[in-house]
């Protein structure tokens, strides 16, 4: 009887110890700098607008404006379905294919490889420069989405209201992190033009704000791994209440039997 009582305390313990989650682990933007041994993860950040490239079936909205409306009308209409046009309110948007090209009306295909949305937008004006001296051109990146997996709330692809948004916007668009994510290791896999390159973030520490993870674009995909609290199929009610709820029934069944 004392075995079995001395291995109940010890499964309870274990118990208690699994399901407690750490201060550290929860906390966002700890400061850190007194943590010993600590040195900053992450690298300043140097620019926003200008990070994201653009990729293979991205869509672009673009519009030209000109004095004459007839002449605006003949540079934004689509030529048939090859060209991968297609009409949204004032704009066309175009799908750039796998060689990075839209096939613009009149001008032809315009290569994009390598393109900013601001370099993109300069080589659409380098393109129009034979055909229009006095004129406004309105480019944008359309597909704005990105990828949430693992301990989110909500997973799935989730749409950007801008080009890019915050790694907390992002955390939050997918509904934020459940009790049982590792905040402290979520990954980042960025989609670069010389391939996929994954990053782990810390979103405990403070610095993330002035560092280039600190935003989220296009295509990015986020990925939180879950804890062993989770492993070992303890849910998100799961609590200590259960555990000492449990304890005082089985302290009151051995007094009763002793």
């Amino acid at each position: 009887m004392k075995l079995l009582s001395k291995f109940s305390y010890f499964i309870v313990f274990a118990a208690i110890l699994s399901s407690c989650i750490p201060h550290k682990e929860i906390v966002l933007l700890q400061d850190k700098s007194d943590v010993k041994n600590y040195e900053n993860p992450f690298q300043p950040l140097d620019n926003i607008t200008d990070k994201y490239f653009l990729q293979p079936n991205d869509y672009l909205f673009i519009n030209v404006s000109t004095p004459d409306p007839k002449i605006s009308e003949f540079f934004n209409q689509s030529q048939g379905s090859n060209t991968g046009a297609q009409r949204n309110q004032n704009f066309f948007y175009y799908q750039l294919d796998d060689s990075m090209n839209i096939d613009f009306p009149y001008v032809g295909k315009i290569n994009m490889s390598n393109c900013n949305v601001k370099m993109g937008k300069e080589r659409v004006q380098e393109a129009l420069k034979p055909f229009l001296k006095e004129y406004s051109l309105t480019f944008k990146l359309a597909s704005n989405t990105f990828t949430a997996l693992g301990e989110f709330r909500k997973q799935g692809v989730i749409t950007m209201q801008k080009e890019q948004v915050t790694i907390f916007e992002a955390v939050a668009l997918a509904g934020g992190v459940t009790p049982f994510g590792k905040q402290r290791k979520m990954k980042l896999v960025r989609q670069l033009p010389n391939g996929p390159v994954t990053y782990q973030i810390d979103l405990t520490d403070k610095n993330i704000v002035n560092s280039e993870y600190y935003y989220v674009y296009p295509n990015d995909l986020l990925y939180v791994r879950p804890m062993k609290a989770k492993q070992l199929g303890i849910g998100e009610s799961f609590s200590i209440g259960i555990i000492t709820t449990a304890l005082a029934l089985y302290l009151t069944l051995q007094t009763i039997i002793n």
